[in-house]
């Protein structure tokens, strides 16, 4: 990673909310507590309910299975949205998930954003030693708010697909930070934010 006046966070934001979501706000605190820690950040954000991915298609996966040296004008038009979301990932020292958890699983729009970076002999490869991840020297934080969904319980089809996901290309350790079971407690946010300050205690004056 680089010097902490030189960090920076990509900051991907997938709850189809504005006002009152949860993850958004407990990202700005997660982003404060980093900057309380690492001094001044390089903040790159990528509000996915603003600007939703496209989904794959035919196009795409044709362009992304031709040869770089080989592609077309167009198939390198037809990449280059894709492109500019991995290059944004592989400048980041950082990266912070805000999801909430929709019907069990992660937001259509989170899942068609991985969909674009997750790329073979991209952001990873296959070796004779299995999948390897090409996205090393990166951390990430993960900002998981639910209504009923217990984190890490049998029904979180989220925390573990991102952890999993993240660690394939290569990016490791994925800190979870839960608000969860929000309509069952009231202190989902609370316990959210100790979580932060447990992760990123601030330093002495």
């Amino acid at each position: 990673m680089q010097t902490p006046s030189n960090l920076t966070v990509l900051r991907i934001d997938a709850s189809a909310r504005h006002e009152g979501s949860t993850t958004r706000q407990l990202t700005d605190d997660l982003l404060d507590a980093l900057r309380g820690r690492h001094g001044r950040l390089s903040v790159v954000t990528r509000d996915l309910a603003l600007s939703p991915p496209p989904l794959l298609d035919t196009d795409w996966i044709a362009a992304n299975y031709t040869e770089p040296e080989a592609r077309t004008a167009t198939q390198r038009t037809v990449l280059a949205y894709s492109d500019q979301l991995v290059a944004e990932l592989m400048a980041a020292d950082v990266v912070i998930l805000g999801v909430p958890v929709y019907n069990f699983g992660v937001p259509a729009a989170l899942k068609a954003w991985i969909d674009l970076v997750a790329r073979a002999r991209v952001t990873f490869r296959y070796s004779e030693n299995g999948p390897e991840g090409l996205l090393n020297g990166k951390r990430a934080y993960v900002v998981l708010a639910s209504g009923g969904v217990a984190a890490g319980g049998p029904t979180d089809f989220a925390s573990g697909y991102l952890r999993q996901l993240l660690g394939f290309l290569g990016i490791t350790p994925v800190e979870i930070i839960a608000a969860d079971q929000a309509m069952l407690r009231s202190d989902a946010v609370s316990q959210a934010r100790q979580r932060i300050g447990e992760l990123l205690p601030a330093t002495a004056a």
